[in-house]
């Protein structure tokens, strides 16, 4: 009954949503809504960016183009698999997701996340817009996408309820919820963990439930779940760049007159830069909001930092090959950025 009636609901807004209304008002845009789905929570770095890239639209179109926003993954019930299926098959318009999520699609779609790959979130920006947005483009338009944008999702870390992290060995063992992607599966695999993928809307309760020990989110990300407040121990490790990428679904895009598809190039794109500079200023307000609430932070000695580095190579030289000289040229990767220093910033 339940998947009953999500399909309704989808019906419903593929009806009534982009292939719709065709007038125009006085901004000479026409009169077109837009449905747009994204996996994180109402405060999430993907939904402030979908909330302000509707402001943008409604804004500059006379409030001629509506943007019609579901997070949590609503429409199809909190099933994220599903989600996506549903925006290459164009039941909505418009989605957020990170790599790891659309790499279900295409593993090509993580090549961003290998391991240690950006020193900074200043590299990522611009390594992303002069050349990855392209190769994102060029992949994603073979399953029916239109990528549009990439904000961050951020440098991802380690917490946990177990014990703190400031070693290797203190990993070992350890049940740790990952993304279904493989780079965050054999990334703890090599260090002795054991990580367990499990959707965003599971991993609350799997936390208090004690089905698993931790997680790997950023520091913007553990605020807007509240993770902060069921975990112990924090490791800052950067290990990982993870971004949203924007995309419509191609069909639904092309039944846009080109003005409007400007109009939403150009306003994703002003989003983005907008939340990527509004994460990369809170995180740095974060950190000391978490300590001072209780949570253990810890960074890594630069000999443990290297050590884990060390256990990872092979994994990153494993993926470097999989992905191969194109993906990895499009975001600058190569094997001698293993032991680049990465701050996160």
């Amino acid at each position: 009954m339940r998947r009953c009636l999500i399909v309704l609901v989808l019906l419903s807004l593929l009806i009534c949503g982009c292939s719709g209304q065709r007038e125009k008002s006085s901004s000479g845009y026409q009169k077109v809504r837009l449905v747009m789905t994204a996996n994180g929570t109402e405060i999430g770095i993907e939904s402030l960016t979908a909330k302000r890239f509707a402001q943008l639209v409604a804004e500059e179109s006379g409030g001629n183009v509506q943007i019609e926003f579901y997070p949590n993954d609503e429409l199809t019930g909190g099933n994220t698999n599903e989600a996506v299926k549903s925006l290459t098959e164009g039941a909505v318009d418009l989605g957020a997701y990170v790599g790891g999520t659309l790499s279900l699609l295409d593993p090509r779609l993580e090549v961003a996340s290998i391991p240690w790959s950006f020193a900074s979130y200043q590299e990522a920006r611009k390594v992303i817009d002069e050349s990855g947005g392209a190769y994102y483009s060029k992949v994603l338009n073979d399953y029916g996408l239109v990528y549009l944008a990439s904000t961050h999702n951020g440098m991802r870390q380690l917490a946990n309820n177990r014990n703190p992290v400031s070693k290797l060995e203190d990993l070992q063992g350890m049940r740790i919820r990952v993304l279904g992607g493989e780079v965050y599966r054999h990334f703890f695999n090599e260090l002795d963990a054991e990580p367990i993928p499990l959707g965003w809307s599971e991993l609350n309760i799997a936390i208090r439930q004690g089905a698993i020990q931790g997680q790997d989110n950023g520091f913007f990300l553990m605020r807007s779940g509240h993770l902060n407040e069921i975990q112990k121990y924090m490791t800052v490790l950067n290990y990982l760049y993870e971004n949203y990428l924007f995309v419509a679904n191609r069909k639904s895009f092309d039944r846009l007159e080109p003005k409007t598809q400007q109009l939403i190039r150009d306003k994703m794109r002003a989003a983005c830069e907008w939340s990527r500079d509004y994460l990369e200023d809170e995180e740095r307000q974060i950190r000391q909001k978490f300590i001072r609430n209780g949570l253990e932070i810890i960074d890594l000695s630069p000999e443990e930092m290297a050590r884990i580095k060390q256990k990872v190579r092979p994994l990153r030289e494993k993926l470097i090959e999989k992905y191969g000289a194109e993906a990895c040229a499009a975001f600058r990767i190569n094997g001698e950025k293993t032991y680049r220093e990465n701050d996160g910033k």
